[in-house]
């Protein structure tokens, strides 16, 4: 049974960092590539970024762009989501997903490339 577990949101004020993690169980992001993904109230579920199984390949949305980090520790089957500078606009349920498809990293954003989904963690950015 495969699982995409989420930890690390919370409440924090504008400014500040949070790291979020993704557990993963029943696959390895060394055959699969992780990404993650937010959706605000009322919003379109948004890409964030997403990391090739080797690492060496990293692709970040405009909007997150130098503010935010994605990386993996394989020997833990771990994607971190490191989120600096954060404003309110950040504010959304953040996703892990994860995909065996072989695509290049303009792919990365296609929703349907992602054969599984964590549950999300709720992030609040206050200005």
């Amino acid at each position: 049974q495969v699982k995409l577990v989420e930890s690390g949101g919370g409440l924090v004020q504008a400014g500040d960092s949070l790291r979020l993690s993704c557990a993963a169980t029943g696959i390895t992001f060394t055959t699969y590539f992780p990404a993650w993904f937010r959706q605000a109230p009322g919003k379109e579920r948004e890409f964030i970024g997403g990391i090739s199984r080797n690492g060496e390949t990293v692709y970040y949305s405009d909007s997150v762009k130098g503010r935010f980090t994605i990386s993996t520790n394989t020997a833990k089957n771990t994607a971190f989501l490191q989120m600096n500078g954060l404003i309110p606009e950040d504010t959304a349920v953040y996703y892990c997903a994860a995909s065996n498809a072989l695509v290049p990293e303009s792919y990365y954003p296609l929703r349907q490339v992602y054969d599984f989904w964590g549950q999300g963690t709720q992030v609040t950015v206050s200005s």
